[in-house]
């Protein structure tokens, strides 16, 4: 039985492609083969079921090259979904996202006006009494109080990762799609993951790159006390995405490719299970960005 992640929404991958690069890690040069991220989705899906995980599966928004990003959507707790403010490109999804939660019963809640910026589940990472946020690319720092107060979390931490820069000297990247700054973590979901909640015999476990966080969110997390951390290498964050996981507390599915956070996770007694899904990654995201918690 999951203790963690018990029931996930997800989409559909029919109009998924990375035409649009609407974030540093897609390169619109290199298509999509549909046909196989169709099979990469719905084996993602199977492999949720297998490890207990109840999904409930939603039609895409129709033409939406993101729509199977659908942790983007919202960030939702005790029945209630604060709703995202998402890219330019992103735009169309908002509607759809609201009216698929409106129809399963959820309290969905908007964001004042003056936030422009919310990428939800994408950055807003849960574990045992901790919200791990992060600003400015896809969400402003803004949002973060407006979460805290409208779904109730005790403790939220204001995190950012490095930006995208052509050179270590150069000036941040802008987005020349959306106009918003760019980073190869751009949702925070790409940095850090929830491992377990706390046991009777452990501390609740997360997994983070320390390299992808600029210092002063370095000193943030290596200063929290109460968590088992993994440590997680700038290889295996970046070229594997190893952190956008989704993990039941049990068992955790992972990306191929990051043997070393395999290893941290099995010492922990989890199982791990590892799919290679190089189609829905030219996105810029995966497992986790696949999949919207709802429970």
């Amino acid at each position: 039985m999951p203790l963690i992640n018990k029931i996930v929404l997800v989409s559909g991958a029919e109009f998924f492609t990375d035409k649009d690069a609407i974030n540093v890690l897609m390169d619109a040069s290199v298509p999509v083969n549909s046909q196989k991220a169709v099979e990469e989705h719905e084996l993602l899906i199977d492999t949720f079921k297998s490890v207990g995980i109840k999904v409930v599966k939603v039609d895409p928004p129709r033409g939406c090259q993101d729509g199977i990003y659908v942790a983007n959507w919202a960030l939702v707790k005790d029945h209630t979904a604060v709703l995202s403010r998402l890219p330019n490109k992103r735009k169309p999804e908002e509607a759809h996202a609201k009216q698929v939660l409106d129809d399963l019963g959820f309290k969905t809640i908007e964001l004042p006006e003056d936030v422009k910026a919310f990428s939800g589940q994408g950055d807003s990472i849960y574990c045992d009494g901790v919200l791990f946020c992060q600003s400015p690319y896809r969400t402003c720092v803004e949002a973060h109080e407006y979460v805290k107060e409208y779904l109730g979390y005790g403790t939220v931490l204001s995190l950012r990762t490095k930006p995208a820069r052509r050179h270590w000297y150069s000036k941040p990247t802008i987005n020349v799609l959306t106009g918003w700054p760019d980073s190869p973590t751009y949702d925070i979901d790409l940095a850090i993951a929830a491992i377990r909640p706390a046991t009777a015999n452990s501390l609740p476990v997360i997994a983070y790159c320390p390299k992808v966080f600029e210092r002063s969110s370095r000193k943030i997390l290596k200063k929290l006390k109460g968590f088992d951390k993994i440590i997680v290498s700038r290889e295996e964050c970046l070229s594997a995405y190893a952190l956008n996981l989704v993990s039941t507390g049990e068992a955790a599915i992972i990306n191929s490719g990051a043997p070393n956070i395999k290893a941290e996770l099995e010492r922990r007694s989890l199982k791990v299970i590892e799919l290679d899904l190089p189609e829905l990654r030219k996105g810029g995201g995966s497992i986790r960005c696949c999949s919207l918690t709802l429970e």
